[in-house]
């Protein structure tokens, strides 16, 4: 892609926004006013990231001066340069072929697999009205919220600028506020059933010690 057809291609901002959004809504199919805000935020940072990817290289233009002190030799405008990581380490190449994409899309795609495993136990669970512990909730009380940070992750090491890099601890903070806010209505409403749910299972990442339990048995 030459330097001129780089950027301002707004059509494919609108288009590769829509495009993953209604994919990624497909797989969360937000139903609560919680849910919508989860996704919102979600949805802002994904046209966010696709604005500078291919509609104007806030990053960059900021950066520039920089940047052009210390690699005259790099078109900076250019769309394979702008893949950050790559042209900071030095890697040569079609960017979408090196190790850092690749780490992205397993990022990016695992994460939608594990939102779209995480719906289905959470659809069911709120069908029946009970605490949902199958699946992914089996090893991580907020399957769902962590799902979306693993995305937003794998975007974040694809394309770094700086307005995702400002909202992805933003976003995080949200996510762990909404996570307190369901365990504390989860508590209400469940009790003893969610208090040992929640005591052997944690809220994102497995403990360091002594592995993670799994919840196995059901709790209504």
């Amino acid at each position: 892609m030459d330097n001129m057809r780089a950027y301002g291609l707004w059509h494919l901002v609108i288009i590769n926004s829509l495009i993953f959004l209604i994919f990624a809504f497909s797989f969360f199919r937000p139903r609560t006013r919680r849910d919508w805000r989860t996704f919102g935020a979600f949805a802002a940072f994904v046209v966010a990231l696709f604005t500078e990817m291919y509609g104007f290289p806030l990053t960059v233009y900021v950066l520039s001066g920089w940047l052009v002190s210390r690699y005259p030799e790099v078109a900076w405008f250019s769309h394979n340069s702008s893949h950050l990581l790559q042209t900071l380490l030095g890697w040569r190449g079609n960017a979408h072929f090196g190790p850092i994409h690749i780490l992205s899309n397993i990022l990016i795609l695992g994460g939608l697999f594990l939102l779209s495993a995480s719906w289905k136990v959470l659809y069911r669970a709120q069908r029946d009205h009970t605490l949902a512990v199958t699946g992914p909730y089996a090893r991580f009380r907020h399957p769902q919220y962590l799902a979306f940070m693993v995305i937003m992750m794998g975007f974040l090491i694809q394309w770094p600028t700086l307005p995702t890099l400002i909202m992805f601890p933003v976003l995080v903070w949200i996510y762990i506020r909404l996570a307190r806010k369901e365990e504390k209505e989860a508590l209400e409403e469940f009790r003893e059933g969610y208090s040992r749910y929640a005591e052997i299972t944690p809220r994102f990442f497995p403990k360091l010690r002594g592995g993670t339990a799994s919840f196995a048995s059901g709790v209504s």
